[in-house]
């Protein structure tokens, strides 16, 4: 498995600062969370858009996917939040990045059957020009859709190549999923796994890889068991916790403790 960070954990850092980080710390690739206060966002120009890429090139860093904030499952009408898929689709074809992220985001007081149509209707309606595009769409298991149960209520109904799944492993561990019950539902449509750790359900800011309660060697060891060789990603949620420690102090030990659950699990 290849290793990745999330910039969520070193927020507003320029690009270059993050490559630099990647390669000191001996990480393949970052997660860049895209959004307007970030390096990347799809207001980029194109001769913006080209520095960037080249940017993570030179350091022989990738760029494994644009963290994006599409909601599909949101209310309201379908085409601006189709509007706002292309155009992170866009941005991920021009920088490189094989996957996109959307959030599920349904109503927390929408009927559930509604909610998994309107999503699914999206992501079907989005596969094609993601087809174009050489980029794959990832729903994260995430606020309405928090375990992978839920998450394929909506990829199964789509059933298009190019709409996956991203498993963020806090938020199904938070649903009740054990994860061999997560892995199982989401293999099919698996792009690649956020890992963290915090220390209780109930206080959820981000602690070292290792220092908390989530089932990380559990994930691990599912993974390889079942032959899966993809990105496992570190989202350390720095910018919604500005007491938590700097990132970039952690990333050695990070490495180091999932070098040492891959090892275990081998």
């Amino acid at each position: 498995m290849k290793l990745a960070f999330s910039t969520l954990g070193v927020p507003g850092l320029p690009l270059s600062d993050v490559a630099r980080l990647a390669t000191a710390h001996g990480y393949h690739g970052v997660e860049l969370r895209t959004h307007p206060e970030e390096p990347v966002h799809p207001g980029l120009s194109r001769d913006e858009r080209t520095a960037a890429a080249a940017e993570f090139k030179a350091a022989g860093v990738e760029i494994l996917s644009l963290a994006g904030y599409t909601r599909v499952a949101a209310p309201g009408d379908d085409e601006p939040v189709l509007a706002e898929l292309r155009a992170l689709l866009d941005l991920a074809r021009d920088l490189g990045a094989p996957y996109v992220r959307v959030f599920p985001g349904g109503p927390a007081d929408g009927a559930p059957e509604e909610t998994d149509a309107v999503a699914a209707g999206r992501l079907g309606t989005a596969a094609e020009y993601a087809t174009d595009a050489g980029v794959r769409i990832l729903l994260e298991t995430h606020d309405s859709h928090r375990t992978a149960a839920d998450a394929i209520r909506v990829l199964g109904p789509v059933g298009h190549r190019q709409v996956g799944a991203l498993w963020d492993v806090m938020h199904t561990w938070l649903g009740g999923e054990q994860p061999s019950e997560s892995f199982a539902a989401l293999s099919p449509y698996l792009g690649y796994v956020q890992v963290k750790d915090i220390a209780s359900g109930t206080d959820t800011a981000p602690l070292p890889l290792g220092a908390g309660v989530l089932p990380l060697a559990e994930c691990v060891e599912v993974l390889s068991r079942h032959g899966w060789d993809g990105w496992l990603c570190w989202e350390y949620e720095k910018r919604w916790y500005e007491a938590a420690e700097p990132l970039p102090g952690l990333l050695d030990k990070g490495r180091e403790h999932l070098g040492r659950l891959l090892n275990d699990s081998a």
